[in-house]
């Protein structure tokens, strides 16, 4: 009986001491031949066949014990491995479960019991398919087949169905176990591993959340930079530009595209060298700055900076600059409209100062011209005397165009306008000027045909043109020059408008264009002054000019002088266009001549009653009339004039009284007049007579202004005119 070779089953490390059981096989006889624990076989010591039977029973006995004590080794491998397994199986931190090929559950460890069966109320543990939900169910199907044929699969994100409230998502790992039989075919079984994918879908539905969170706040910082009315660079280390928004490629005329990579100073050198601050700062504002453009052009910006450090030493810097251009010109023509404001109030201000001396202004010339005409009446032809009331007359007139000038730069009220002809304008102001005009200076006149009428007051028209003219012929002086004096329709531009406060229409533009020595900026700004002057003393009052800017601005137009030293002035006043509704102007009509005389021989004296608060003017009147046949009555006082009046209502043919009396005005004595004696005649004079004025004293029942100062034959003229005309409805 042959001993069977179980060497295969013995290790160098003998634990069971199975090599002093068995003998070595060949080949560890060749190789440890001199073993102490190899035996030699039991030989039998003669041919006696009892002998030699007892020894081979002996034998195999022998080789019985080694095959026990080799059966129970394995026996104890197997257990160890079965241990092994179990704890193992136990201790694997995920669901681990033996199915057979029934979809029972032949084993399953405490974390497959722990997800699947929760609670006691939980469905037994006992199968594995009901778990799974019903739209994954195919695919777990599949994944058995497989590991069946191939000997394991997987399947990614399976939904478990615990129960109502708990579903377990995972992917489940597929190992197929076949088991030997000794009849039959062997049995097949799978050993599933579930790994919980909860957690790890959680972290990464939040990482995708995230991810488009990302994404839409990147999409609205591209958006905010791209719609970003100020120009947004972004810089690296090296201060090359790395982003350049679409504000930024319209302020520095460059395309996105070739500015990318591009130095920072190419477009803000001065910024540039502020960029080594960035580790002392996260921000700073570096105030006005000045830029270049890719073509060179210069403009002034306002730059800020951002930094933002990153790991590594690297730093983003973000560059903000912001075009001042628009806001500088803003602040250019707030300064021109603050200028002009104020110069309007200035002109207010001298304008009412004016309104309020014309008045007493008005009596003291009205006083000398008066007696100097008494004086002439009662002086020879051939008195030396004669001369010096000439000059007194002469100064005197002056004064009272002085005052008329005043007081058309005083008057705020619009001027009762018509549709005057430019013509007709230009050609009387020629007609006065070339009486004096130097034969040095040339005057020109050009009128554009078929010029609409202008909106205005003939007379305020023609006086502001002819202050141009006269200013301009003062401005050429002794020296040779030329006048051109233009009239054509004109259209401001949107920035002319704004600069002189017109609104955008068509005007009657009336230009005065001189070629003498002009004007710098700073005597521009100060010419519509009043009492500003830059002739010599005595030759100029400084209010031509202001009278002009007056009447533009009652008329609703405007001014406009454009000098340049060395190179001559233009004046140009824009007139609004007369529409066809507006009334033509009429051809006044002549004069009547002054009376010398007084009340026809024979018929009684006539009564006047003369009322004003100055002396001097009331003396004067007493004198002129009573020289033409006439009683007169004079008062300081209006009270004392009503009183007479209530006294003897009857004595009285005519009442001249002033407007403007301390305490009491002209049109309340000319209301107590009428109230006692309504066929009384009655006129009201005032240096200052507006709109409303005349509107009120018409209203009371006054049948004539007088305007002071006035002529003497003008003054008397009235009177006569007021005692001899009825009355007319």
């Amino acid at each position: 009986m042959s001993r069977p070779d179980l060497s295969f089953l013995l290790r160098k490390d003998d634990p069971l001491d199975l090599h002093t059981l068995m003998g070595p096989g060949i080949d560890e006889m060749q190789e440890l031949p001199s073993r102490p624990w190899s035996l030699e076989p039991v030989v039998p010591v003669a041919d006696d066949p009892l002998d030699t039977l007892v020894a081979e029973l002996r034998n195999y006995q022998h080789e019985l014990e080694i095959q026990n004590k080799v059966l129970d080794y394995s026996q104890a491998v197997a257990e160890s491995a079965s241990e092994r397994f179990e704890a193992l199986f136990a201790s694997i931190p995920l669901p681990l479960l033996v199915l057979d090929e029934h979809d029972m559950v032949i084993q399953a460890n405490a974390m497959a019991h722990n997800a699947f069966q929760p609670t006691e109320r939980d469905r037994l543990l006992v199968s594995f398919m009901p778990l799974v939900c019903e739209s994954h169910a195919d695919r777990v199907c599949n994944a058995f087949i497989a590991a069946r044929e191939r000997g394991g699969s997987e399947v990614h994100e399976v939904v478990f169905i615990v129960n109502d409230d708990v579903h377990l998502c995972g992917d489940l790992h597929i190992a197929c176990i076949e088991i030997p039989q000794k009849k039959g075919p062997p049995i097949a079984q799978f050993l599933c591993a579930v790994v919980d994918q909860g957690p790890l879908l959680a972290e990464r539905l939040a990482l995708q959340e995230r991810n488009k969170q990302l994404f839409a706040s990147e999409r609205r910082l591209e958006s905010v930079i791209n719609s970003s009315l100020d120009a947004i660079l972004c810089v690296d280390n090296a201060q090359r530009i790395t982003v350049f928004n679409p504000t930024a490629a319209a302020l520095f005329t460059c395309a996105s595209e070739d500015a990318l990579g591009s130095p920072l100073e190419r477009f803000l050198p001065d910024a540039a060298q502020a960029l080594a601050f960035a580790s002392l700062t996260t921000q700073a504002v570096l105030g006005e700055m000045t830029a270049c453009t890719a073509s060179g052009k210069q403009l002034a910006v306002e730059v800020s900076v951002a930094f933002v450090q990153h790991g590594g030493g690297e730093t983003t810097t973000t560059v903000f600059a912001r075009d001042l251009t628009s806001r500088k010109k803003a602040e250019a023509h707030r300064s021109e409209l603050e200028a002009q404001l104020r110069e309007s109030h200035k002109m207010q201000a001298v304008g009412t100062m004016a309104g309020g001396i014309a008045h007493d202004f008005n009596n003291i010339v009205g006083a000398i011209l008066g007696n100097v005409e008494l004086a002439r009446t009662d002086c020879p032809e051939s008195s030396q005397v004669l001369e010096s009331l000439l000059e007194i007359e002469k100064a005197g007139r002056r004064a009272r165009d002085l005052v008329r000038q005043i007081l058309t730069f005083s008057r705020n009220e619009p001027p009762t306008r018509c549709a005057v002809p430019a013509a007709e304008v230009i050609f009387d102001t020629e007609r006065l000027l070339r009486v004096t005009l130097p034969p040095a200076i040339a005057l020109h006149s050009h009128i554009a045909p078929q010029l609409p009428a202008l909106l205005g007051d003939a007379t305020q028209v023609e006086q502001a043109l002819f202050n141009l003219t006269t200013n301009a012929v003062h401005a050429i002086g002794d020296a040779r020059g030329m006048i051109q004096v233009t009239a054509n329709l004109a259209l401001p531009d949107q920035r002319l408008s704004d600069r002189l406060g017109l609104p955008l229409a068509s005007y009657v533009a009336l230009s005065v264009q001189d070629n003498g020595p002009g004007m710098d900026a700073a005597t521009v700004q100060r010419i519509f002054e009043p009492f500003f002057t830059t002739k010599p003393v005595g030759q100029g009052t400084g209010l031509g000019l202001a009278v002009v800017h007056g009447v533009m601005r009652t008329h609703g137009g405007a001014v406009d002088v454009v000098s340049t030293p060395g190179e001559g002035s233009r004046f140009t006043l824009y007139f609004p266009v007369a529409g066809s509704s507006v009334p033509v102007l009429a051809t006044p009509a002549p004069r009547r001549p002054a009376l010398n005389t007084g009340p026809v021989d024979g018929a009684p004296s006539r009564h006047v009653m003369y009322v004003d608060d100055d002396q001097a003017l009331v003396f004067l009147v007493q004198r002129l009339l009573r020289r033409r046949g006439y009683e007169v009555s004079g008062f300081t006082d209006p009270r004392e004039a009503l009183v007479a009046l209530q006294t003897q209502p009857q004595r009285y043919d005519l009442l001249v009284t002033d407007y403007n009396m301390p305490g009491f005005s002209g049109v309340d004595l000319v209301h107590a007049a009428i109230a006692l004696r309504p066929e009384l005649p009655v006129a009201l004079a005032s240096g200052y007579v507006t709109a409303e004025i005349e509107k009120a004293a018409l209203a009371a029942g006054a049948r004539a202004l007088i305007h002071k100062p006035n002529d003497v034959e003008e003054l008397c003229t009235t009177v006569d005119q007021l005692l001899n005309t009825p009355a007319r409805n």
